[in-house]
């Protein structure tokens, strides 16, 4: 029997603590504002000019539209006069993660370079904009530039937050590593795993993690963008204190890049053939993924932690496992023995946040189908 994480009562309870404020924060003064962006986006998406890429855009904002949701409770870390900014920089860079991880999935005859093209506005959405366009700036009409679009609108709400300065060249340097596992997992099928197990071996050196957990970190490090956007908004902020968000937020990524193969297992297997192989791939004993995640949310739990309010940054790794475990997916034979490990691990933390999320998912569901069948009916 695995022994508990989180044996800190006293933590447990700031971390619960934690979890309430976040959520009055999150309803009361984001959720407002991801919901405008998220309709904002819908209906740019709508105006694409390119049927693939608009379908595309679409089908994110359906499918995964709940990830940037997720993503913004990073903006309760943030002062109140600075949510809407995190938030509205948050949605547009998860909603431009999300299509450009679709986009690389076509078919290429140079996928390393084609990649790289592809991905260049990750890397320009954290490059400052001048200080007359901040406030300014406009998307191109008529669904032009969706992509750019996107860039643009973290750069422009980054810029408004007061420590945006000191992020900018760590999240760009995440945003890149980022980029080049993504691009390096989706040419497997095409280059073979060597180019991406050279690439991960040398970003693993000192780092303490092997080469198939810093790709798998690498691949979901839009979490860490997230969080550094979230850091730019307290005034008091640091670069080296940005740097310790960065690598502690980078193993809360492994963990949920193993969390989404695990879901989605099922699915990629009957994909198998299609699309690159997934994540879990990388790792060819099955068996052992519930050590594997047991020893992955120890070491997140415990980077978490150590940060300045490591309470609410524990919270937010709780929330990231919770999101995963009540996924559809979370029920498949592959997935259960290493969700019960982690519900072990996160005790007492995980009921009550399991709760919250599924309620969460539950609202959403109603919403989507109501408003789908109001669709239909018109």
């Amino acid at each position: 029997m695995p022994t508990r994480t989180l044996d800190d009562r006293w933590l447990v309870v700031r971390a619960g603590v934690a979890l309430l404020l976040a959520n009055l924060r999150y309803w009361g003064s984001v959720a407002p504002t991801v919901r405008r962006e998220l309709r904002l986006w819908r209906g740019r998406a709508m105006a694409i000019e390119d049927p693939e890429l608009r379908a595309l855009a679409l089908k994110k904002l359906h499918d995964e539209g709940f990830h940037a949701e997720g993503a913004a409770m990073l903006a309760t870390l943030a002062p109140r006069a600075q949510r809407r900014s995190v938030a509205v920089a948050i949605v547009a860079l998860e909603l431009l993660f999300d299509c450009l991880d679709g986009l690389n999935e076509r078919p290429s005859e140079d996928p390393l370079a084609d990649g790289e093209r592809m991905f260049r506005p990750l890397n320009r959405a954290f490059a400052l904009p001048s200080e007359g366009t901040r406030e300014t700036a406009e998307p191109p009409p008529q669904g032009g530039g969706y992509i750019e679009s996107l860039s643009r609108s973290v750069a422009v709400a980054l810029g408004r937050l007061p420590r945006a300065a000191a992020v900018s060249e760590l999240a760009m340097r995440n945003a890149e590593r980022s980029a080049q596992a993504q691009i390096r997992m989706h040419a497997v099928p095409a280059l073979g795993r060597e180019q991406l197990e050279g690439w991960a071996e040398v970003e693993a050196e000192q780092s303490g993690l092997c080469w198939r957990e810093v790709a798998a970190g690498s691949a979901s490090s839009v979490l860490v963008l997230h969080a550094l956007i979230a850091a730019a908004a307290d005034p008091s902020m640091t670069p080296e204190q940005a740097s310790e968000i960065a690598c502690g937020y980078f193993s809360t990524c492994v963990l949920l890049t193993l969390l989404d193969g695990l879901v989605d297992h099922e699915q990629d297997t009957l994909d198998e053939g299609q699309n690159a192989p997934g994540y879990l791939t990388l790792f060819a004993d099955h068996e052992e993924l519930p050590e594997l995640l047991g020893k992955a949310a120890r070491r997140a739990a415990r980077d978490a932690r150590r940060l300045h309010d490591g309470a609410h940054h524990l919270m937010v790794l709780v929330g990231v496992t919770a999101y995963y475990a009540s996924a559809p997916g979370a029920e498949n034979p592959l997935a259960q023995p290493a969700l019960a490990r982690l519900r072990t691990e996160f005790a007492p933390l995980m009921g009550p946040t399991l709760a919250i999320i599924r309620a969460w998912r539950d609202v959403r569901h109603r919403a989507s189908s109501f408003g789908a069948k109001v669709g239909g009916e018109s």
